[in-house]
């Protein structure tokens, strides 16, 4: 998952294993598998960068349930407001 801001400034997280494509013209505009399309404010090289940032970190914590069988002490559950816990 990436953190992405479309142009209106408002926020949101896109599954980047659903990313088909990212063009620059001269918006920076994400294509999804299934046809979706968003334009958004990063520029390509930030998208790739988030993506690669994402696939280190899911890397590193199968490393880590690896060696341990417990997860990593980083990850935690966030109950939101909306949400009783």
């Amino acid at each position: 998952m990436i953190n992405l801001t479309r142009l209106n400034g408002e926020k949101m997280v896109i599954n980047s294993d659903l990313i088909q494509r990212v063009e620059a013209n001269p918006d920076t505009v994400i294509m999804l598998s299934d046809g979706t399309h968003y334009v958004v404010r990063e520029s390509v090289d930030e998208i790739v960068a988030g993506v690669r940032t994402f696939q280190a970190s899911v890397l590193a914590e199968a490393a880590y349930l690896g060696r341990t069988g417990e997860p990593s002490p980083a990850l935690r559950l966030v109950i939101g407001p909306d949400q009783e816990g």
